[in-house]
């Protein structure tokens, strides 16, 4: 050891590497001809005689250092990955937490050392002698430390040994003080583009969002939301809690945005749709197992969930949640209440279905979707602030955006220890003015009748340019609803805002699929002739039969002759 006194608790670096090498500075030539530092992700609690049984360990090489080139091989595959199969020298010293003493003649060894990425640096036939020491601050197991000496030098021995644990145990409270000094990263970028910026248009919302950080200043949690436009004017409401925080739970929160939104696409109920995703929350969690047992939260498990859609034709609100709380709504006439929404498990955990329900809500109803951690203390918070606002009849409706402000005023006397995400949105109506629906025979000279109905209501509405382009989809739509589909069939025409959504019913299950006809083929070619002339089209499975729809942007029509070109 050095005269001086000086060793790794010497090191004034804010970096866990430098740390590491440090350590082979102060124990390279004199205690060891060689030595190498490898790092655990996560420090590990536990070990001694009742800790975890000797398993794969994956590490990562933090300093690797050996002579006669001790300075040559300082920066030598530092950020390499090692795995150490079961019964090597450093998963066996992780698991017991103490010294071990190895000869490198013992079996095992050799194929333990040709592993590692540094090809071979731990050969048995240049070292005879080797010790693993654990790296042990006070928050665990950070890693491990090998030292090496060839045939030219004696066997470790019991000082050896106690000095070889002197010099670790400086090093790892340096590891963890830099560890622990090394600022977070800073996840808002990421989670700022995993939330939708800027929110849909949409006709049957108005929407306004909040976010409210933890007082604490612990980092943003996984607190998530999303405004989805569903098919036939409809729109989904998505507010959500990833388990743990940072940059894990902003991945968590990015999967699972992606997976809903895909869900949503088909057009699922919304039990249906979060049993989809506990699903996926179960594979995830099985993956990320596999790669890494000491992994606690693995796949987003104990995530809560809430999905609800709400038709503006029906005003119908369908909600279900998986542990997520339930949303509080507030009626025109000032009456706030909670929907009584089945608690379904939190993603991952399994146990009985989730169950949805249904409601009707009248025009100018205010939906408050909100999250702030599972144990959900200031859900009565936001119904209190609600019910203040909103409690005298005769008090005017106020603006979203000062609904919003008012409720986390109320909030901010008693900060939440977690961030509080609170999405309010208000219902609209498609009124009978904006919506044409007729039945239709289930026989062919029913096609020609429909074309006259899609005329007839498009020249009430002002929109006798989409005629032609319209009359041509609900064609084909109606063709196939009778040649493939049962009876009864329905044609409906939406008029939301600025667009236009036709929609086709019938009692089949069945569902269409574009394909590309040949030549010579008499047919095949009316769905994509739709999917020209439309901006978006697709299936909706309800509980009986199915809804082809089409949406147009009558401003934006595709020239008949363009969509023809492709056919």
């Amino acid at each position: 050891p050095p005269a001086d006194g000086t060793g790794p608790g010497a090191a004034t670096a804010a970096d866990q590497v430098l740390a590491a090498q440090e350590l082979g500075k102060v124990t390279v030539p004199r205690l060891a001809d060689v030595m190498a530092v490898d790092l655990l992700d996560r420090p590990r609690s536990g070990g001694g005689a009742g800790g975890p049984q000797p398993g794969q360990v994956v590490l990562r090489r933090a300093a690797l250092r050996a002579v006669p080139d001790g300075e040559g091989t300082r920066g030598t595959c530092v950020g390499e990955t090692v795995v150490c199969p079961a019964g090597s020298p450093p998963a066996r010293c992780l698991a017991t937490a103490r010294p071990l003493l190895y000869d490198t003649a013992e079996p095992g060894i050799a194929e333990w050392a040709a592993l590692d990425p540094c090809a071979g640096w731990l050969r048995a036939s240049d070292i005879r002698s080797l010790l693993a020491v654990p790296l042990v601050g006070a928050g665990g197991t950070l890693g491990v430390a090998l030292f090496g000496r060839t045939r030219r030098r004696e066997r470790f021995g019991p000082e050896d040994v106690r000095l070889a644990e002197e010099f670790t145990a400086k090093a790892a409270a340096c590891i963890e003080q830099a560890r622990a000094g090394a600022p977070a990263p800073d996840t808002a970028p990421l989670r700022h583009g995993l939330l939708p910026h800027p929110l849909p248009d949409q006709a049957a919302l108005e929407i306004t969002t909040r976010c409210l950080p933890a007082a604490s200043g612990t980092g943003p949690g996984g607190d998530w939301f999303d405004v989805i436009p569903l098919s036939g004017a409809r729109v989904a409401l998505v507010a959500g809690d990833a388990a743990g925080r940072g940059i894990r739970a902003s991945a968590t929160v990015g999967r699972l945005r992606t997976a809903v939104r895909t869900l949503a696409d088909v057009d699922l109920p919304a039990d249906e749709l979060l049993a989809h995703l506990d699903d996926l929350v179960l594979r995830l969690a099985a993956d990320e197992s596999s790669a890494d047992p000491a992994t606690e939260t693995a796949g987003g498990i104990g995530t809560t969930c809430l999905y609800a859609v709400y038709d503006p034709v029906s005003r119908r609100c369908a909600a279900a949640r998986a542990g997520h709380p339930p949303p509080a709504v507030v009626t025109p006439d000032g009456a706030v209440r909670v929907l009584d929404v089945p608690a379904g498990p939190p993603l991952g955990l399994g146990g009985p279905p989730f169950e949805a329900v249904e409601t009707e809500l009248p025009e100018g109803s205010l939906l408050a979707l909100y999250a702030n951690g599972p144990a959900e203390p200031h859900g009565r918070a936001v119904g209190r602030a609600l019910d203040g606002m909103y409690g005298a009849p005769d008090r005017p409706a106020p603006s979203l955006d000062s609904v919003c402000d008012r409720v986390l005023t109320e909030l901010a006397g008693h900060r939440p220890d977690d961030q509080l995400s609170l999405l309010l949105a208000r219902t609209r109506v498609l009124h009978e003015d904006r919506v044409a629906c007729w039945e239709l025979d289930h026989e062919p000279t029913v096609v020609s009748l429909a074309r006259r109905y899609v005329e007839e209501q498009l020249s009430a509405w002002g929109l006798e340019e989409a005629a032609f382009t319209t009359e041509l989809i609900v064609s084909e739509l109606v063709t196939n609803a009778i040649r493939y589909g049962r009876p009864p069939v329905r044609l409906r025409l939406l008029r939301p805002g600025t667009g236009l959504i036709c929609e086709v019913y019938d009692a089949s299950g069945s569902t269409p699929h574009m394909r590309r006809a040949r030549i010579f083929d008499e047919g095949g070619r009316g769905l994509l002739l739709v999917a020209q002339l439309a901006e978006r089209w697709g299936t909706r499975h309800e509980r009986t039969g199915k809804t082809v729809w089409a949406e147009q942007n009558p401003a934006g029509q595709v020239p008949v002759e363009q969509a023809l070109a492709v056919l």
